[in-house]
């Protein structure tokens, strides 16, 4: 069985290198550590977030799979130290300011509804910037990646490198036949991992 490393590895490759920090991935995060430190709460905070983005459904979701843990990994050893602000600042943000302005109280506050309603309108303000941004190309602009696309990015790549992600959400074959180049797919059918 392919170990996660790997796994990261390969996602890379195949994802073109659009991941932030993919040089990283491909250079087995070789950065220089900062001290960067992570605390439980802070870890539960991207576990949470994940779970907005990944629910639980009718298969496990990014809490399951402990995306919390893997982002601060990636983050810690992965991310150059300009990176690893943005998140952290980002990561406050969110918990804080984002979530008092909007819903009145923290995210870590907030039930199930009001944190989904936030990451969605956040999500679509990041959406809208990039569109804006590639409306108008010439306009000069920060081309630092916002914080919430580093941490959908990383739900996403953590929980679908995961064993639950790669097993439970994905169709998993652990020893494959031969290669088929033309499968036919009917509607809802789970990608394979």
């Amino acid at each position: 069985m392919m170990n996660r490393r790997e796994a990261l590895s390969r996602v890379a490759i195949i994802m073109g290198g659009t991941v932030l920090g993919a040089e990283a991935f491909l250079s087995g995060c070789t950065t220089a550590k900062t001290g960067l430190v992570f605390s439980a709460e802070d870890i539960a905070f991207l576990n949470e977030v994940g779970e907005v983005i990944i629910p639980a459904t009718n298969t496990p979701g990014a809490k399951e799979a402990k995306v919390g843990e893997f982002m601060s990994v990636m983050v810690r050893d992965c991310y150059d130290e300009k990176n690893q602000n943005i998140f952290m600042e980002g990561m406050r943000e969110l918990q804080f300011k984002e979530a008092k302005a909007k819903i009145g109280k923290s995210f870590m506050e907030a039930n199930a509804q009001e944190r989904h309603d936030l990451i969605s309108a956040l999500d679509k303000e990041v959406q809208a910037n990039k569109e804006a941004k590639k409306a108008n190309p010439d306009k000069k602009s920060n081309n630092d990646k916002h914080y919430f696309t580093m941490m959908k990015e990383l739900t996403l790549t953590g929980f679908f490198t995961s064993e639950v992600g790669a097993t439970k959400a994905l169709r998993y074959v652990a020893i494959p036949g031969r290669y088929e180049g033309c499968v036919p797919y009917a509607k809802g059918d789970k990608a394979w991992a």
